[in-house]
């Protein structure tokens, strides 16, 4: 880069092309006042408060030294008597209109930071009036008295988050900071992502728990620890501030998935892992509390079903039914289901535990439930089940796609980096039945028709081969199976299925063009496309799309579906997969099953366990009659809940791990009680294919354990002689078996938090995007499959005329048994809803808030309604993770043949208003 000499306070210094005098200054130790700019990524200057002024020589005014670049040759004075004159009428113009230190809001801002070190803490000048506080919001408190209108907040909303809420309204001096219409905060369409919270410098934005009914604050914390956040597939990086041993605030880290930024759960929901359900001790059923698939326990009182009991006595009775069956009835009649929550230590752990003390494969996760059938389909085409880029490429993208997910959902903080894209000028194009808020941002939102996937997919692969825009070099050289596809492509031409996919004609065309056309398009997906029975399908044609254009292996190009869970990814290259050990390594070859063998000491099953599903259906059928559930919630999460929650009550022995009694729990013989996120140290491995180290933060409450301690324990009972004295030494093992952690160490990791897979060298940085010289096949091609129109397992008809989908809120995760616990985001969003178009609830002469009951053939719910114009007409949408209104009570569990992934994004449903229905019956 270009070096520009110039002089700062009597020295010679070099500044890069770009960078400010403010930003030169810092690198040299100098301190210049500030307080409208912040060096944090993605914050512009502003230049607005002029509290950083610096002396230029031979200039007539001063400069502000955050905005200002310098020349070469020029001399700048950050401290000469007129800039530290300026400086200061600057500070004392601001404290003027100030609460008093002793009382404001925040007395150790940076606002009052910089007064001090200025020597400006009293003014002159008389007080403006100011605005009265705003204590509308669960998790923020809003006091203007203390803004100097610096214009951070405005911009983390605006231009970092691109939640566009606040901003500067009215003229002169009243002037103000307000939320969309100047509306109280709380009814805002605030996303409480709290980024202005932590750009603001003065205490006008704070977070409610740090201040008393005063709207002083009384709250700060005795140490900071650095670790993870413990939700979604983003991997961001957080720093837990702590007091008492009790986590009081997260605040967002530079870390490289989220440089700074959070979520409303990363920032507000930590506080379930202090909620008094917590399992503090052993509990085991009593003798007399007989299983019921109906059965519910009250997670504050368990003690009508359990009783307490030692760690010893508790781990005995766990492992010895485990033994029973397992000697008794045979390995196959036993089965585990670990945790895409847990790290990536306890995960490979935990299949150890299932291959080598069970006997079996029979080891399955939650992945089965989010993206089986992505991974299929990439194992099947590119022999690597990972994301061929982070999803901060979509920066370097002309043209992002966005199927079937809703990021500033489900993975808000990626959201981010593609609505910044969009505003640099990348072409946005989300296609999903439901619009959403990503769709305003979007140059086109294409609203399909539910199902039918597969059809406007190829017609846009149609419309790519005949008009010739293949990237013919790219498939001759990288690709196997063009010709065919070629051959079978010929009958989805766009006219053909638009009645099929309800999308113009046109519309795919220019789309697909555009896609293929561009320098650099990335495709990014969620459980829209894999949670079908055509779910293979589904993604095998968006790596059709990718190949056949080489948009793949480049910057700002890739394959990358969303990974839901925060360590989905590293559980899943751990081996918690019925017919893959660790790093994807099917069970039925020999060769990559010797070296697992020789370092286990133990002669492993060369027959693929059974998914999810099929372990519940095997129940049902007496096959299996025991189970390990580590981390996981099948009772909530599983389609058909009825007959999953039936097959958990028929088990002879159910041993679950766990921090609440959770529906699972109910139908448990044993509970253990296990350690949170913030309780435990350990490695996790987020959607971009990055491994962190998350840091133990506090102490488990009273008698609960490290889960990985369980774990063991469990093993040693069951015969294994384990010796492990932590996560490291796991991770060493891990290491010897897994090629895609090698040259990852965990002292690199300690030092270094964070390394993306695969890595050439051990001093050198990982690969964000991979596939650039070919794939990891026996060919090294990727292999193009092509796909059929099918439609979904069951359609609407006469009985059932309408469609129910699932998914997840923004404030609710998964199953809801941490968020529902969080206070902040169970205030946010407290009660089980339904959403549907405004035209079906005048259909059903329903308003919102009333109730609907909601029926498939597997079960009826009854739920309140909320109007949602993004829903399209004749569709139900509906949150899984409320327990009073189960959504997967009415799911399908069809399954997709490939993924052996469930239905749960489309069955047929009847709704209608609840008090008609009960009335009649």
């Amino acid at each position: 880069m270009t070096k520009i000499q110039f002089e700062l306070d009597g020295k010679q210094v070099e500044a890069v092309n770009g960078e400010t005098i403010w930003q030169v200054a810092k690198r040299q130790g100098r301190e210049i006042p500030h307080l409208c700019y912040s060096p944090e990524p993605d914050y512009r200057p502003d230049g607005n408060c002029r509290a950083c002024m610096v002396e230029v020589e031979g200039e007539r005014v001063l400069a502000a030294s955050c905005k200002r670049t310098p020349s070469v040759g020029m001399k700048v004075k950050s401290a000469s008597p007129r800039a530290v004159a300026a400086q200061k009428m600057v500070m004392e113009l601001l404290v003027a209109d100030q609460p008093a230190r002793e009382t404001s809001h925040d007395p150790d801002s940076k606002f009052w930071h910089w007064a001090e070190k200025v020597e400006v803490t009293e003014s002159r000048f008389p007080t403006a009036e100011r605005w009265h506080g705003d204590a509308s919001h669960p998790a923020m408190r809003v006091n203007l008295d203390a803004c100097i209108q610096c214009g951070l907040c405005v911009r983390a909303c605006r231009e970092v988050q691109v939640n566009d809420v606040i901003g500067m309204a009215y003229r002169s001096h009243e002037s103000k900071i307000v939320f969309d219409f100047d509306d109280p905060m709380g009814e805002s369409t605030c996303v409480a992502c709290g980024e202005c919270v932590q750009a603001c410098p003065t205490g006008a934005l704070m977070p409610a728990v740090m201040l008393d009914e005063n709207q002083t604050r009384v709250t700060y914390p005795d140490r900071e620890v650095d670790s993870l956040c413990p939700f979604c597939g983003v991997g961001c990086q957080v720093t837990y501030q702590v007091k008492d041993e009790k986590v009081i605030y997260a605040e967002g880290r530079d870390g490289p998935a989220n440089h700074n930024r959070l979520c409303v759960k990363g920032r507000f929901g930590f506080d379930y892992i202090h909620h008094p359900h917590r399992l503090t001790k052993p509990l085991v059923r009593l003798p007399n509390a007989r299983k019921d698939s109906n059965d519910q326990v009250d997670p504050a009182n368990p003690f009508t079903h359990f009783r307490e009991a030692s760690w010893e006595e508790a781990l005995d009775i766990a492992a010895k039914g485990l033994v029973r069956i397992r000697d008794e009835k045979g390995v196959k009649a036993l089965a585990g289901f670990g945790s895409a929550k847990g790290s990536n230590e306890e995960a490979y752990l935990f299949q150890k535990l299932v291959r080598t003390g069970f006997g079996s494969n029979n080891v399955d996760h939650c992945t089965r439930l989010c993206h089986a059938s992505s991974v299929a389909a990439l194992m099947e085409g590119l022999n690597s089940g990972a994301v061929s880029a982070p999803f901060s490429a979509a920066m370097d993208a002309e043209v992002i796609f966005v199927i079937g997910a809703n990021p500033t959902v489900n993975h808000p903080v990626a959201a981010t980096f593609i609505k910044n894209a969009a505003k640099r000028g990348a072409k946005l194009i989300v296609m999903d039945p439901r619009r959403q808020s990503l769709s305003r941002h979007a140059y086109k939102h294409l609203a399909f028709k539910a199902g039918s996937d597969v059809a406007m997919l190829n017609a846009m692969i149609n419309t790519i081969i005949t008009e010739g825009l293949t990237d013919e070099q790219y498939i001759a050289g990288y690709t196997e199976g063009f010709d065919d596809l070629k051959a079978r492509i010929g009958e989805f031409t766009p006219e053909k299925m638009e009645p099929i996919c309800g999308i113009a004609a046109e519309t795919i065309r220019e789309v697909a063009r555009m896609y293929a056309r561009s320098r650099a398009s990335i495709i990014f997906w969620g459980m829209g496309i894999s949670q079908h029975v055509h779910g293979t399908d589904n993604a095998r044609c968006l790596i059709a799309l990718a190949l056949i254009t080489g948009q793949v292996g480049r910057p700002g190009t890739g394959l990358h579906p969303l990974r839901g869970q925060n360590n989905v990814q590293g559980a899943s290259d751990a081996g918690l997969i019925p017919m893959f050990l660790p790093d994807y390594q099917p069970v039925g070859r020999t060769d990559l099953r010797e070296p697992f063998e020789k370092l286990w000491h133990y002669d492993l099953d060369p027959v693929r366990g059974l998914t999810v599903v099929e372990i519940i259906n095997a129940i049902h059928a007496g096959e299996i009659t025991g189970m390990y559930i580590e981390g996981e919630n099948p009772a909530m999460s599983d389609p058909d809940l009825q007959h999953a929650r039936g097959a958990l009550a028929k088990l002879d022995h159910l041993v679950v791990q766990d921090l609440f009694v959770t529906e699972t729990a109910f139908h448990a013989d044993v509970i253990l009680p296990a350690s949170a996120f913030a309780e435990k140290s350990g490695t996790f491995t987020n959607t971009d294919r990055r491994v962190q180290l998350a840091r133990e933060v506090i102490k488990p409450p009273g008698d609960a354990r490290q889960d990985l301690w369980i774990i063991q324990e469990i093993a040693k009972r069951m015969g294994l002689d384990w010796r492990y004295d932590g996560p490291a030494d796991v991770f060493t093992e891990m290491a010897e078996v897994m090629p895609s952690l090698k040259n990852i160490t965990w002292e690199r990791l300690v030092r270094e938090g964070a390394v993306t897979y695969p890595v050439d060298d051990i001093n050198k940085p990982g690969n964000e995007i991979i596939f650039t010289t070919g794939f990891p096949t026996e060919s090294g091609r990727g292999k193009i499959v092509p796909a059929h129109v099918l439609p979904p397992d069951e359609l609407p008809d006469d009985e059932y005329p309408m469609v129910l989908s699932t998914g997840r809120v923004l404030e609710h995760w998964h199953t809801g048994s941490m968020t529902r616990r969080s206070l902040v985001l169970d205030q946010i969003e407290p009660e089980a809803v339904a959403f549907m178009s405004p035209k079906d609830m005048r259909r059903l002469k329903v308003w919102p808030g009333d109730f609907i009951r909601l029926e498939t053939r597997r079960g009826a719910v009854e739920i309140k309604v909320r109007s949602d114009r993004d829903v399209p007409e004749n569709m139900v949408f509906m949150p899984f993770c409320y327990a009073e209104a189960a959504a997967n009570l009415l799911t399908n569990p069809a399954l997709d043949p490939f993924g052996k992934i469930p239905e749960f994004k489309f069955c047929a449903v009847r709704a209608e208003r609840a008090e008609i229905r009960t009335a009649a019956e």
